[in-house]
């Protein structure tokens, strides 16, 4: 048996227990900087948008004998504007100038043929408006939009409004820290960036469901029983959840970041590396914010209610009375962990099925 199983199985007992509900105030401030940072970097450096949304003509140059700076230079005298080019890992010269005349782009290719020593035919170039940019953005927002009505629906009718709070929290929170790294970073946003921005919703929504699926097998009939309180149930639920998360997180992102190598080092900058970077971002927030954030802001709204306050209440006068109990005889007070085994073990027992007695069975 691994370790890694041998981990999941005590946490899933509540053998040991990370307290992450209980220490929500660490995971805010880390999300806090986070978020911050992501936010700082969009004010300030904004997006590097595309040529698809910003608009713009395009010319890709394969073969080309000519440096970045030769091509640079005879683009930028021919339009008088700022050009961006870069170097596929294919080799391909890209070229990419302000919006020019179909007149203008045939003499610019003409011009790259010649400095960049081949034929003008071999230049594929094209003149993209900043209208089609627009009408995906458009398109994207109306799919989101759509997208965050439907979960709230759902997540309201299958669990309750305050789980679908929290999947909200997390989902912004997994959409800004993605956006704000391509700020920060500089990576161009595409159409597929904001396909894999979409893509990234359903992978994080998938992680907190799961969470909270457990959560809500824990805190089933819990205002019946005085020995856990709802937080306490919430952070059993995350422990036990923990290494499945993990896992298909791992899972999920290796074949991701094979095809951010592939397209990085091998196949040059793509649509596949696009959509790969947003997914790979996404994803690592995802599981964080299943983790460190949805499940903490569950519990804080959950805990606020009456019910969960008076449940809160009868557990600490019990756990009170318990410990002047064993205080007066000497006994070792059980620790939070302990009572956790003891009741999650009382559930599994219950749980399996009990043996007929042999007097009792029928006969063939």
């Amino acid at each position: 048996m691994s370790k890694l199983t041998v981990i999941g199985q005590r946490l899933y007992r509540g053998d040991v227990s990370i307290n992450f509900v209980g220490r929500w105030k660490t995971w805010y401030v880390i999300s806090g900087i986070i978020l911050l940072i992501s936010v700082g970097a969009l004010l300030g450096r904004g997006l590097n948008l595309g040529i698809e949304f910003k608009g713009g003509a395009d010319f890709s140059l394969p073969s080309a004998t000519c440096s970045v700076e030769e091509a640079r230079t005879v683009s930028e005298d021919a339009t008088g504007a700022q050009t961006i080019v870069t170097i596929t890992g294919s080799g391909t010269v890209r070229v990419q100038t302000e919006t020019l005349t179909p007149e203008a782009s045939s003499v610019l290719a003409g011009q790259l043929a010649d400095a960049c020593g081949i034929s003008k035919d071999d230049i594929k170039y094209q003149v993209v408006g900043p209208t089609w940019g627009a009408e995906i953005s458009a398109k994207a927002l109306q799919g989101l939009v759509v997208f965050l009505l439907l979960v709230t629906l759902f997540l309201t009718l299958y669990f309750e409004w305050r789980m679908a709070v929290a999947a909200l929290v997390a989902l912004a929170h997994d959409l800004l820290i993605t956006i704000g790294v391509y700020a920060l970073i500089g990576l161009e946003v595409t159409p597929a960036t904001v396909i894999g921005l979409l893509t990234i919703l359903g992978y994080s929504l998938y992680d907190t469901v799961v969470v909270f699926d457990k959560v809500k097998e824990n805190t089933r009939g819990i205002t019946g029983q005085s020995v856990l309180t709802y937080n306490e149930s919430a952070n059993l639920a995350v422990n036990q959840t923990l290494v499945r998360s993990i896992n298909t997180s791992i899972v999920a992102l290796l074949p991701v970041l094979s095809i951010i190598f592939v397209g990085a080092f091998l196949l040059g900058a793509g649509t596949l590396l696009d959509l790969a970077v947003a997914l790979a971002i996404g994803m690592a927030a995802g599981t964080y914010s299943s983790i460190f954030v949805a499940t903490p802001v569950l519990a804080q709204l959950k805990s606020a209610t009456p019910e969960m306050k008076a449940l809160a209440t009868r557990v600490n006068a019990r756990r009170s009375q318990a410990q002047k109990k064993s205080a007066d005889l000497g006994e070792e007070v059980p620790s939070v962990d302990q009572l956790v085994t003891a009741r999650t073990q009382n559930a599994v027992d219950r749980a399996q099925p009990r043996k007929v007695p042999r007097s009792k069975r029928k006969k063939s």
